[in-house]
C-alpha cells in the first residue's frame, strides 16, 4: 500500500487509524479484508448445548481473523478449570459456564449476549 506523498522527501508510511503506528507494526485486530475490527464491533453469542447428556458452552460470532481464538480459549480453560476446543470458528468449553464466560467477554470489551435457554 502506498503511503502519503510516496516517492517524495515528504513520504510518510500508512498508519493505523486506531493506534497511529505504521500498518506493518500495528497489532490492532483486523479481519481478513484488512478492516479494523475491535472487540466492540464483534457481537459474541454464548449458548449452552447438550451433547451426549453433557452440557457444553459455545461462543459464536467472534471474527477468527481479528480475535486470537486459541489465546482466548486458553485463558477461559485456565480461568474455569475445564477443557475446551475450537470447532468451526466457535469456541466450545466443557460444562455450563455461560454466566462466567459472559462476564469475562464483557470485561474484555465484547458486546456479549446469552442465547438459547
Amino acid at each position: 500500500m502506498a503511503g502519503l506523498f510516496d516517492g517524495t522527501n515528504l513520504q510518510r508510511p500508512v498508519t493505523c487509524e486506531l493506534c497511529g503506528t505504521p500498518l506493518e507494526r500495528c497489532k490492532c485486530p483486523r479481519n481478513t479484508a484488512g478492516k479494523l475490527t475491535p472487540p466492540k464491533l464483534q457481537l459474541a453469542r454464548v449458548r449452552r448445548e447438550k451433547r451426549r447428556g453433557k452440557l457444553v458452552t459455545v461462543i459464536a460470532g467472534l471474527d477468527p481473523a481479528a480475535t486470537d481464538l486459541p489465546a482466548l480459549l486458553k485463558e477461559l480453560r485456565t480461568t474455569l478449570g475445564t477443557g475446551g476446543t475450537i470447532a468451526q470458528n466457535e469456541i466450545e468449553v466443557q460444562g455450563d459456564h455461560r454466566e462466567k464466560i459472559l462476564a469475562n467477554l464483557i470485561a474484555k470489551g465484547y458486546p456479549a449476549k446469552g442465547s438459547g435457554g
